[in-house]
């Protein structure tokens, strides 16, 4: 089976930890080094606890073409070629470096999508924590497997495969001696809309992986994934960029910096809100305890005085004995004075 917990950069990821909260930066620097650094050191203020690049070339994902299939026709891409979006949207393999040191300094892991073997080796030796596999990429076993001998945790995103491509994709790792695999769910669509995205998913990929599971999430909000998260989700990513306004190959379905910091309070309170099954009263609610109800005197009763429903009730606060003991009450007599306002308690009744 896979392995239930396991660390990236540090941070113990698995059931019953607090999600892991992946920032992809993706095409979002717009070309610019220095912009895909203020990116970075925005998604980690934002509260980020990992940061996720992606490394190919357009050569490694297609050729240079515009032929049939190479031109995109729909979507929010519709009209590009192939070729010229991937080279836009492509972090430059010599920004890795700076990159990966800038989340050294920062203290917060980077780890990317490595789309071909060269990619692998690149990340290799810049010491990666961990991969990422795209959804897109899941079909190409050759690579999972390539990936999955470095030894280093894997993400795996479904995206559009079938659960048949699923498994092969996680056995396929651990054939290769890889048993720390998270994986996440995920709808390939720019956006998302809400409703695709089906996060009744999830329990289904656990049962059928044995493997933790996430949510690789492209919606315009953050409701899903805290609703992911409340289902169990080990691990959350989102697109990140600094302004839509400002555009970038994937700015559409991105999140702010702003949003990506709501995003990650309210999945680490959803996470918080889940906790342990309730056993007695919880700290918070100790001094709510006084506005119970229980039994009081609401008339004065003399000793030796029989006790009924014009002298005994059921009101607040919560000093006196249990309302359930009522009927049982209702015909004794006092064994003292019991002044009006005085809570019940066994002491005070004749025997």
């Amino acid at each position: 089976m896979n392995a239930e917990v396991f660390t990236i950069g540090g941070r113990e990821i698995g059931p019953g930890r607090p999600p892991f909260l992946i920032a992809e930066l993706s095409g979002n620097h717009n070309g610019s080094l220095e912009r895909a650094l203020r990116l970075l050191r925005a998604a980690v203020e934002a509260g980020a606890d990992a940061i996720k690049l992606q490394t190919y070339r357009p050569d490694t994902l297609t050729i240079d073409h515009d032929g049939p299939g190479f031109v995109i026709e729909t979507g929010p891409w519709a009209g590009r070629r192939l070729y010229e979006l991937y080279g836009e949207a492509s972090t430059p393999w010599e920004w890795h470096e700076a990159l990966f040191a800038e989340g050294r300094r920062l203290g917060v892991p980077v780890f990317s999508t490595p789309f071909d073997p060269t990619a692998v080796d690149l990340l290799e030796g810049l010491e990666v924590p961990a991969f990422k596999i795209a959804s897109f990429e899941i079909v190409d076993l050759p690579l999972v497997r390539r990936i999955a001998r470095t030894g280093k945790p894997l993400i795996l995103s479904t995206g559009m495969a079938t659960e048949a491509e699923i498994l092969e994709a996680v056995e396929a790792a651990r054939e290769e001696g890889n048993r720390e695999i998270v994986v996440l769910h995920c709808n390939s669509g720019y956006p998302t809309p809400v409703g695709d995205s089906r996060l009744a998913t999830m329990a289904r990929l656990r049962e059928l992986t044995g493997c933790p599971v996430g949510l690789s999430d492209h919606t315009l909000g953050t409701a899903v994934a805290v609703a992911a998260v409340a289902l169990g989700a080990v691990a959350i990513e989102k697109h990140i960029t600094l302004a839509r306004a400002e555009g970038g190959p994937d700015a559409a379905f991105s999140l702010e910096p702003g949003e990506f910091a709501r995003l990650c309070r309210d999945c680490r309170d959803a996470f918080a809100a889940i906790g342990e099954p309730k056993r007695g009263l919880s700290p918070s609610e100790e001094s709510s305890r006084v506005f119970r109800r229980s039994l009081y005197a609401v008339a004065s009763i003399r000793a030796g005085e029989t006790l009924t429903e014009a002298n005994v009730r059921s009101i607040r606060p919560g000093f006196g004995l249990s309302p359930k003991h009522l009927p049982e009450l209702l015909g004794r007599r006092a064994r003292v004075d019991i002044p009006r306002g005085t809570p019940l308690s066994w002491d005070l009744i004749a025997d």
